[in-house]
């Protein structure tokens, strides 16, 4: 007996002895009946909606396609992109290779959070105790998702980002107080870079 059967019956069970015996008998119909199976399996699956603003879809898809986001971070978006799409959980799951409950997580965080949070703070680690790190998530996931964009759009003359143009840019933006090259290099490291990103990582 398949799961969804198991918790349909024991539902049913319950039923039983808390309403009448017609519902009951319903319910328990509901396992051999498609009609019937799938009126009452549709509430146990159901995931609650993610609502995504069609300025943080942009942002998600481009964190997905460009290969210098770190692999953790554009699973998370991919998995808010299947939540926008009414994906189920487990197929998501499937999809990107995680447990299910992980899935959960990150659709629970992005529901819950503040409203006027950028899409790189959504997707970031919550804070961890013990001593402060030089860099926050919210600050490194939003250095790494400026990345994303084209160098002309910031009005830099240049085709490719190096991590000198990176740095100075997100020193610009105020994303970060001060930020080193060598920074920046640990930072893109974690994944290989994009057309985007100048071949001076090493």
């Amino acid at each position: 007996m398949t799961p969804l059967l198991t918790e349909v019956r024991g539902y049913a069970e319950r039923r039983w002895f808390s309403g009448t015996k017609q519902e009951s008998n319903r319910l328990v119909c509901g396992m051999t009946n498609r009609e019937l199976r799938s009126e009452f399996a549709m509430p146990l699956l159901a995931a609650d909606p993610v609502n995504v603003l069609p300025e943080q879809r942009e942002v998600l898809e481009q964190l997905v396609r460009t290969h210098s986001t770190p692999q953790q971070l554009a699973v998370r978006a991919r998995m808010i992109l299947h939540a926008a799409d009414g994906t189920r959980v487990r197929a998501s799951a499937r999809e990107v290779g995680v447990w299910p409950k992980t899935v959960r997580y990150w659709r629970k965080r992005w529901r819950r959070a503040a409203e006027g949070q950028s899409v790189p703070e959504r997707l970031a680690d919550a804070p961890r105790s013990g001593a402060p790190a030089t860099y926050t998530p919210e600050q490194i996931c939003a250095v790494i998702a400026m990345t994303c964009e084209k160098p002309s759009e910031s009005e830099r003359p240049i085709s490719h980002w190096s991590q000198r143009e990176i740095a100075d840019e997100a020193m610009r933006r105020g994303l970060v107080p001060s930020i080193s090259q060598r920074s920046v290099g640990r930072f893109l490291k974690k994944r290989p870079t994009s057309n985007h990103i100048a071949s001076v990582i090493g």
